[in-house]
C-alpha cells in the first residue's frame, strides 16, 4: 500500500499537475478527474491536488486555461461537423485513421470491413428514400401543375358568367323602366278647359 504524500509541492509536480488539468479541460473532461490521475502519479490525494490547483497553480496558467477551452469548442464543433459529414467523406476520414494506425491488426481490419459495411448499408437506405422522396416530389409537381390550369379555367368561367350576369342586369334594368313609362303613360288623363275667347284646348296631368 502506498503512502500518501503530505510534503511540499515541487516544480515539476505543478509542471505535472498543469498539464494533466490542461489536457482534461482541452478534451472536455472534468478537473475532478484529472485531480485523481494526478494524486495517482505523485500518491497524493485527489483533494490535495485540487487544493494545490486552486490557490496557486492555476494562477500561473491562466492564458493556457483559455486557450484550453478554445480548443475544448474547436474540437467539439469538429465533432458535430465529422456527425453529418456526407458519406463519401465518412469513407476518407476512416481510410487516413487506418492508414495512419502504425500496429494494424487483424481485428482491427475486422473491425473496419464491418464499419464500411454498415455504412454501406446506411448509404443505401439513404439512396432509396431519396428516390422515394424525388417520386413523390414529381408527383406532387404534376398535380401541382394540373391544379393551375383548373385554376385558370375556373377562372375564365367565371370571367364569363360575371360578364352574362351584368348584361342580364342591364336588360332587367331596361326592361323595367320600359314598363314604368308604359304605366305611366296609360295613368295620363286628358282634360280639357276653355280659354278667354271661348275656345277649348287640351290639358294634361
Amino acid at each position: 500500500m502506498s503512502t500518501v504524500r503530505q510534503d511540499a509541492w515541487t516544480q515539476d509536480e505543478d509542471l505535472l499537475l498543469a498539464e494533466v488539468v490542461l489536457r482534461y479541460i482541452r478534451e472536455g473532461g472534468t478537473q475532478l478527474t484529472a485531480f485523481e490521475e494526478v494524486g495517482k502519479k505523485l500518491s497524493r490525494t485527489s483533494a490535495a491536488c485540487g487544493f494545490r490547483w486552486n490557490s496557486y497553480v492555476r494562477k500561473q496558467y491562466g492564458a493556457g486555461i483559455e486557450l484550453a477551452k478554445k480548443q475544448r469548442k474547436e474540437l467539439k464543433k469538429e465533432q458535430a461537423i465529422q456527425q453529418y459529414l456526407p458519406v463519401d467523406e465518412k469513407y476518407s476520414s476512416i481510410d487516413n485513421k487506418l492508414y495512419a494506425t502504425d500496429n494494424l491488426t487483424i481485428s482491427a481490419v475486422i473491425s473496419y470491413l464491418n464499419h464500411l459495411e454498415q455504412l454501406e448499408n446506411e448509404y443505401s437506405k439513404i439512396k432509396e428514400e431519396n428516390q422515394g422522396l424525388k417520386s413523390k416530389v414529381d408527383t406532387l409537381e404534376k398535380e401541382l401543375k394540373m391544379l393551375a390550369e383548373a385554376k385558370l379555367e375556373l377562372e375564365s368561367s367565371m370571367n364569363l358568367v360575371e360578364e352574362d350576369y351584368r348584361a342580364l342586369i342591364e336588360i332587367m334594368e331596361r326592361a323595367r323602366k320600359m314598363v314604368v313609362l308604359q304605366d305611366e303613360d296609360k295613368n295620363k288623363k286628358v282634360k280639357f278647359q276653355m280659354d278667354r275667347n271661348g275656345n277649348l284646348e287640351r290639358v294634361e296631368k
